[in-house]
């Protein structure tokens, strides 16, 4: 297969595509055989003489080629072009980290540009005082949570073969380890051994993934990129602290963590059950403390120093001492080499007491209610603060005997992991939909003879009810469960299994309780009475969670500012928040937000309920922590994330923020050590830099009303189409592949909340997959265009005020170039081909011509706003980037075409074999759009 570039691009991009596209045209030749390439090369050029300009005629010559293949030759194909993806997408990455190295040489000495050390220059050029960083540092917190939405459909193994050759690529472009031809061959060579590799490899996976297969596939990124990561990332702060402040004696606590949702996540998953919350906390805590074990067998490499040539602190062998009374048998088989050696010996006694946690993390089933509770054993570690105490009597003594170089070494690099990732690797979210818990609650009230129909309660009754029973110390339900529903016992048992894991096993990995469409007061009271029932709120002494309200659509957004205002006024949940420090986590929906009110309303509604928010809990003397449910795909809040943080209204921050990572973002952002690292220190520059009054330029009033005026035009519009137009969903449920999406071994998630075909029911992954597969790319930019056109019809005027919105507004330029960005990857020929799988063809064309001319119309709105002749033309890397690969992304649509007209006239037992090739495509076009759920 050929990856040549248009003529004159001679760059090392270009060589890097070059190379990787020759060699994957050998492989495809050796394993498949010339008439496999031939097929595969016919197929390119066809889709590029399209691209180019060729007769319209010509798309009907490649279908009718596609239609005529036979199931292996569409296999062979959609392998061709997936695998090309997946190489040309490490060349990008490649070239990019190669550019920013560059411009760091051409600009040092000066911080790389969004780096934490450029974001701490330009506070200290605002004249914003060490004092004033130290005090947002101490408080501060910046969480990536990881999410197994299933939008990365690509397997691990395919994931680390490719990982494999962006190393030597790596090698390739920067010749640091290439210093004789012979390296330069033996590097290619790897890379074509693993590139036949990727030919002969499944795919898809042979069955849907579970949910421990889930857990353990966010593991791999701990294990693979960030464990070495993160001690990277606190020695760049520090230094860029005490570089630019050299006067200030700086403390560095763990602003930077990492949370999940794998296994904690059970709304509309019913696999996520208490006893695999359990596993997951198995899992999470086994993989760090085996980490710790080994960076502890490092340690005692590292830490030779002798009583005989240093001084050693007395509080080492106090220490020393203790352990020899607790672990005699670790003191047993304490080796006689380190008799000298009491940094050794001590590290000696923190890896047995490490074994020890891990069996008992193994080993010991959580049981709630348990009386007396399992005692603490003192050769256990619970807590991570008693493992840093170890930890931290060595970094002493260290630093008191000349020893400060060594304890900034490996010690250094191991307490900081500590620090963040504690002994759990990351904290691990539940999150619940809220009519469980009312379901629950009206069996359970009614059984306890409290009120006998709970459901029915108008709000300020279910208040009233609740605050009553959250202060009542007796228990609202018995031991056993047996006489409820499976429904409710699972619900009550959910908390049990929370309190009792806090208890016995891990006091720190759950922090959060997320509340799926949270719609009035009462949905956050409930919660608050599960926990002080399971035993995780005790009022005026602890409560062991935060307590989330997620709003997730349009109204719910406008209404969450007085939700929380009612909120804050009851005493009973001021008692709560009085124990958790004062802070209220609030939870933001970027999916259905959008599938429910369309991109700009959903947007605007977003922004908007933020600052109310903020005003709220000003008012209240409460922190605020905004957690953003972001997903890879515009229509879900994605986009570049220093861009997203930035574009948030200026004082909102507040130095904290908790923001999801989805499916393929995860791979793409975390999947190599070095764009991890950008991605990362793009992130904290941007929270630093949105963390100060005073840098950022607060919009004009009539940009707000601007917004105001367009957001109600732009929801009008979509949801005219989406939700009252009756034959929409016709339209959706055949011109998309949502409906094969049930089917595919993707994620462990149902596709839906209930068995329903109404949009409302649908998961907003699957919406958004849906139409990114088809090139419509509708929920990224539709009612957009029209809600520009109107603003500017009412005045001429309008125009260059959306122009100074562009041009000054974070929100507003990241908003438009999101739409730009997705619109680009858009395909209206591709999609009109969708089009046609539905049988009305009628109905298709009304359905498509209302698409086509809002995106059309949208086209033509921001190149008047951007004054540009073209969509991205101000970015003219990402404009090359995204054409250069729709030529390879057009076969790919065409295939899956032809692959839902098969699969969806085929006898059940022939579906199979389809379905598989079906996914792979899937994969394939994935892989070409990037951002695609």
């Amino acid at each position: 297969m050929s990856g040549r570039t248009t003529a004159g691009e001679h760059d090392l991009l270009s060589a890097n595509i070059r190379t990787l596209g020759d060699m994957l045209g050998r492989v495809i030749t050796e394993q498949s055989g010339a008439a496999t390439f031939e097929l595969v090369e016919r197929v390119r050029l066809m889709a590029k003489e399209l691209r180019n300009g060729a007769p319209p005629a010509g798309t009907h010559v490649l279908q009718d080629l596609i239609t005529g293949l036979s199931l292996p030759q569409l296999r062979n194909l959609v392998k061709a072009f997936t695998l090309y993806f997946g190489l040309v997408n490490l060349a990008e990455g490649v070239e990019q980290l190669r550019v920013l190295r560059s411009r760091d040489l051409r600009n040092a000495p000066a911080p790389r540009a969004e780096s934490i050390a450029d974001a701490i220059e330009l506070l200290k050029r605002h004249g914003v005082p060490a004092a004033a960083i130290q005090e947002w540092i101490d408080q501060a917190l910046i969480m990536p949570v990881f999410t197994a939405h299933p939008t990365e459909s690509r397997r691990r193994t395919i994931l680390i073969k490719l990982r494999r050759i962006f190393d030597t690529l790596i090698d390739l472009t920067f010749g640091e380890r290439l210093v004789l031809p012979s390296d330069r061959q033996s590097a290619l060579t790897r890379i074509e051994r693993e590139t036949v590799g990727l030919w002969q490899t499944d795919d898809v996976r042979n069955r849907r993934p579970s949910v421990l297969d889930e857990v353990e596939n966010g593991l791999f990124y701990f294990q693979t990129v960030l464990w070495d990561l993160i001690p990277e990332i606190y020695r760049e702060t520090a230094d860029a602290l005490a570089t630019a402040y050299p006067d200030h004696r700086w403390r560095l606590p763990p602003f930077l963590r990492f949370g999940s949702w794998m296994g904690g996540d059970r709304d509309g998953n019913p696999f996520v059950t208490p006893e695999v919350t359990v596993e997951t906390v198995r899992l999470m805590r086994s993989a760090m403390l085996r980490y710790l074990i080994n960076g502890i067998d490092r340690l005692i490499t590292d830490l030779s120093q002798s009583v005989q040539q240093v001084p050693v602190d007395q509080a080492i062998f106090d220490r020393i001492a203790e352990y020899h009374e607790l672990m005699p048998d670790a003191a047993a088989t304490l080796n006689p080499h380190y008799r000298c050696e009491p940094y050794r010996q001590l590290c000696h006694f923190i890896q047995a007491r490490l074994q020890n946690t891990l069996h008992y993390t193994l080993s010991h089933t959580p049981r709630w209610g348990a009386d007396p509770p399992p005692p603490r054993l003192p050769t256990i570690y619970y807590h991570s603060r008693e493992l840093l105490a170890d930890l931290d009597l060595i970094d002493t003594s260290l630093r008191r005997h000349g020893g400060a170089i060594i304890a900034d070494g490996l010690l250094r690099d191991l307490r900081t992991n500590v620090a963040v990732c504690r002994l759990h690797t990351a904290t691990l979210d539940v999150r619940q939909h809220a009519s469980r818990h009312t379901e629950a609650l009206t069996e359970i009230l009614a059984g306890a003879g409290v009120v006998a129909n709970y459901a029915a309660l108008d709000e300020c009754e279910r208040v009233a009810v609740l605050s009553t029973e959250i202060r009542r110390p007796r228990p609202l339900t018995p031991i056993r469960l047996g006489h409820f529903s499976p429904a409710t016992a699972e619900t009550v048992q959910t908390f049990r299994m929370l309190a009792a894991i806090s208890e016995q096993l891990d006091p720190e990995i759950f922090q959060t309780y997320i509340i799926s469409t949270t719609s009035q007061v009462s949905d956050l009271l409930a919660v608050l009475l599960f926990c002080r029932d399971a035993g995780l709120y005790q009022p005026g002494q602890y409560s062991r969670l935060d307590i989330v309200p997620l709003f997730e659509t349009g109204e719910d957004l406008q209404r969450a500012p007085l939700i929380l205002d009612e909120l804050l006024q009851l005493p009973v949940y001021r008692e709560h928040l009085a124990l958790r420090d004062n802070l209220q986590e609030v939870m933001l929906g970027y999916s259905d937000s959008n599938k429910e009110g369309g991109f700009l309303a959903a947007n605007w509604a977003l922004y908007r309920a933020q600052v109310e928010l903020n005003t709220v809990t000003e008012r209240h003397g409460v922190r605020l922590r905004f957690f953003h449910g972001r997903g890879g795909a515009v229509g879900r809040g994605g986009g570049p994330a220093g861009q997203a943080i930035l574009a948030q209204p200026p004082g909102t921050l507040h130095g904290q923020i908790k923001v999801t990572n989805q499916g393929e973002v995860i791979s793409d952002r975390y999947l190599d050590p070095r764009t991890a690292h950008r991605h990362l220190e793009q992130v904290v520059n941007a929270v630093l830099r949105a963390g100060f009054p005073g840098i950022a330029r607060s919009p004009e009033p009539a940009w707000l009303e601007a917004m105001e005026q367009m957001a109600h035009t732009a929801r009008t519009v979509y949801r005219r189409l989406v939700y009252e137009d009756p034959d929409f969903l016709t339209y959706f449920r055949n011109a998309t592949p949502v409906a094969e999406l049930s089917r595919l071994r993707i994620g462990s998630r149902p596709v839906s909340r209930r068995k329903s075909d109404r949009i409302e029911d649908l998961r907003a992954i699957p919406w958004v997959f849906s139409w990114m597969q088809t090139r419509h790319t509708l929920p990224g930019w539709f009612g957009l265009g029209s809600a520009l056109s109107e603003f500017v019809a009412a005045d001429p005027h309008h125009l260059y005020v959306l122009r100074a919105m562009y041009r000054h507004w974070p929100f507003f330029t990241t908003l438009l170039d999101n739409a730009q960005m997705i619109m680009l990857k858009a395909d209206m020929s591709i999609a009109r081909s969708y089009a046609g799988l539905v049988p009305d063809q009628e109905l298709a064309a009304r359905i498509f011509q209302q698409i086509e001319a809002e995106y059309r119309r949208t086209e033509h709105m921001i190149c008047q706003i951007t004054e540009s002749q073209e969509l991205l033309a101000h970015q003219p890397v990402l404009q090359r980037a995204i054409r250069q690969r729709n030529p390879y992304i057009d076969p790919l649509s065409y295939i899956q075409i032809e692959l839902l007209r098969r699969i969806r006239n085929a006898p059940p037992e022939d579906q199979d074999e389809i379905e598989t090739v079906l996914l792979m495509s899937i994969n394939g076009i994935a892989a070409g759009l990037k951002n695609t759920g």
